[in-house]
């Protein structure tokens, strides 16, 4: 299909709460969906957001699968993931660094739960409910705040662990999320 502008943090379209979908399997949203997937890609992403794309509904795509940018995290299945809950199973939290495609150079030290349980549909309306842990959990939480209107940066308990990607981590190849 096509790659998209990838909305930055300012952009007022990034902070509202995102709309349900309540229409699936529709050939408007096949599209959409191709063209959130093109534009992960192109961009190295390992998901994106309907809202970073301008479109302000609750769609969220993510994949992990032999990403170089993070070589020693576990694979995350391709999920579309629609209309999303996430429930938190236990209160342990971990911080570890984050990127965003709409906060392009920069990366942040986050607290996420580590272990979570996710709910929502696929694009053809079916059920999705998931347990998770670690770099999944993480990667879900992250995409999903995009939906309520979140970036990383408000996440942040500490912003002097915020920082440009080539300055916190010179000579690594690291790109944003």
């Amino acid at each position: 299909m096509a790659t998209r502008e990838v909305l930055r943090m300012g952009d007022a379209r990034l902070l509202r709460r995102a709309e349900e979908i309540r229409a699936f399997d529709t050939a408007e949203l096949h599209a959409l969906l191709a063209d959130m997937r093109d534009t992960m890609h192109a961009m190295n992403g390992v998901g994106l957001a309907a809202p970073q794309i301008g479109v302000n509904l609750r769609l969220v795509i993510f994949e992990v699968a032999g990403n170089p940018r993070y070589p020693e995290a576990e694979a995350v299945p391709q999920t579309i993931l629609i209309n999303p809950v996430i429930t938190p199973l236990k209160k342990e939290m971990e911080e570890d660094w984050e990127g965003c495609l709409s906060v392009p150079g920069m990366r942040g030290m986050v607290h996420r739960y580590t272990h979570i349980r996710y709910q929502g549909y696929d694009e053809k309306g079916d059920r999705i409910d998931r347990t998770v842990t670690d770099f999944h959990a993480r990667v879900v939480q992250h995409e999903c705040d995009h939906l309520d209107g979140i970036l990383y940066p408000m996440r942040m308990r500490d912003l002097r662990k915020l920082g440009y990607t080539d300055v916190l981590f010179p000579g690594q190849d690291i790109g944003d999320d």
